[in-house]
């Protein structure tokens, strides 16, 4: 079933200036997409236009076939978002955050408390839970985020650098935890720059160039058609290559040679 889908989303912010132009692709149940390109390649934009934090000059953003603007709240509580700058209170502790969010989503006391308590511990910082969150390293901000996109059990995901500052037992726990949610039927659109982890965490991969679609598909598709043997090596070969080698790629993930798709047409 198809959860999201962009519909030739275009974002202007000067009027002969697209940060991103004709983008359109869907996310389905189950699915872990990556999106990944160059910086001002538009991932963030779309990332805004995608959460309902920025209106697309042209297009739309669906959730299960409507609009999200026509009920962006009921949309946002569906929602578990994860930002690549992450701003918390600081003069909270990190429980007290996580309790805040978790009653401004109306979630019942009791189980929030379970909630707050299980996914403390599962990534190391219950003993850190009442110190206060400016005290906090890079990565104990970043888990305290994850946690609180989680708290509510979301349909969708869309995590924007979600290892970022986070150490190598950390990273594994959230990898893990992406793969685990993916088979519960979440859908997961994965932003990042650490291609080694889009590689093996993602089932299908969106390259994103100058606001545009520059290749979709399975990881392995990618790097066979690139004739590369990684994920990373793929992507420069695509980013950074000529002009007529990306046309020439391109043409084979669309015969109409303009890349807009479906990710369940992708799939078996």
């Amino acid at each position: 079933m198809v959860v999201l889908e962009a519909r030739e989303l275009t974002k202007c912010y000067l009027p002969s200036v697209p940060a991103v132009r004709d983008l359109s692709f869907c996310l389905t149940e189950g699915q872990v997409l990556g999106f990944v390109g160059p910086n001002g390649s538009g991932k963030s934009t779309t990332v805004k236009m995608l959460t309902g934090l920025l209106q697309p000059t042209h297009g739309q953003v669906l959730w299960c076939g409507a609009a999200i603007q026509r009920d962006l709240l009921q949309y946002r509580k569906r929602l578990g978002y994860v930002p690549e700058e992450i701003d918390l209170y600081p003069f909270l502790s990190g429980w007290e955050y996580l309790e805040l969010v978790g009653t401004l989503r109306g979630l019942p006391r009791k189980s929030l408390t379970a909630k707050i308590d299980a996914l403390l511990a599962l990534f190391s910082l219950a003993p850190h839970r009442h110190s206060a969150v400016g005290s906090y390293s890079k990565g104990m901000r970043q888990r305290i985020a994850l946690i609180a996109a989680l708290l509510h059990d979301p349909s969708l995901l869309i995590l924007d650098e979600p290892l970022s500052g986070l150490d190598v037992t950390s990273a594994m726990i959230v990898k893990h935890l992406i793969q685990t949610l993916a088979e519960r039927g979440k859908a997961i659109l994965y932003c990042s720059h650490v291609l080694e982890v889009v590689e093996k965490v993602c089932s299908h991969v969106i390259v994103l160039r100058k606001g545009r679609t520059l290749a979709y598909g399975h990881p392995a598709e990618l790097m066979k058609s690139a004739g590369q043997s990684s994920l990373e090596h793929a992507f420069a070969h695509l980013v950074e290559g000529d002009d007529a080698p990306q046309a020439s790629l391109a043409s084979r993930f669309s015969p109409a040679g303009r890349l807009s798709f479906c990710a369940e047409d992708a799939l078996p």
